[in-house]
C-alpha cells in the first residue's frame, strides 16, 4: 500500500490521464473510490493511477494503441476543441 501512496503523491493525487481527482462514489458504501492501479495486462507492470472512468475507457479499448489513435482521429474530425 505504500507504493500506492507514493504514486498518488507523484501524481498530485490525480488521474494520470485526465488529471482530475477521483469523483466516483461506491453506491453500496457511499464512500469515494480510490484511484485505480493501472497495469499493462501483458507484462503486469504498473503504469500509474487512473480514475475509474479513464481506467474503464482503456479497458474497453483493451489497451490497443492503434484503436485509441483511430478514436482520437475520429474525435478530432468533429471537434472544435483541438
Amino acid at each position: 500500500m505504500d507504493d500506492f501512496y507514493i504514486m498518488a503523491y507523484d501524481q498530485n493525487a490525480a488521474c494520470a490521464i485526465c488529471k482530475k481527482f477521483e469523483e466516483m462514489f461506491d453506491k453500496r458504501t457511499n464512500k469515494k473510490k480510490h484511484l485505480c492501479v493501472d497495469h499493462d495486462h501483458k507484462t503486469g507492470k504498473v503504469r500509474g493511477l487512473l480514475c475509474h472512468s479513464c481506467n474503464l475507457g482503456l479497458g474497453k479499448f483493451k489497451d490497443n494503441i492503434s484503436s485509441l489513435k483511430t478514436a482520437i482521429t475520429y474525435l478530432s474530425k468533429g471537434s472544435s476543441n483541438v
